[in-house]
């Protein structure tokens, strides 16, 4: 049972992050962005939600044990 909370959480996690990188890359398209540029943006994006969702497992681990 754990497994499978585990393994829906991370595909959650994956789906925001697609999410928030496909909305930034989009806007920044939208906003006259070159497509290398649009790219980084949501690169940028991708990456700062999987960090922030592991800080967040971190803390949780760290308050539940």
């Amino acid at each position: 049972m754990n497994v499978v909370v585990l393994l829906l959480t991370a595909a959650l996690v994956l789906v925001v992050a697609v999410l928030a990188a496909a909305g930034a890359g989009k806007l920044a398209r939208l906003d006259g962005a070159t497509y290398p540029a649009a790219l980084t943006r949501a690169a940028t994006a991708f990456t700062a939600v999987l960090t922030l969702a592991t800080a967040m497992t971190g803390a949780f681990a760290a308050l539940l044990t």
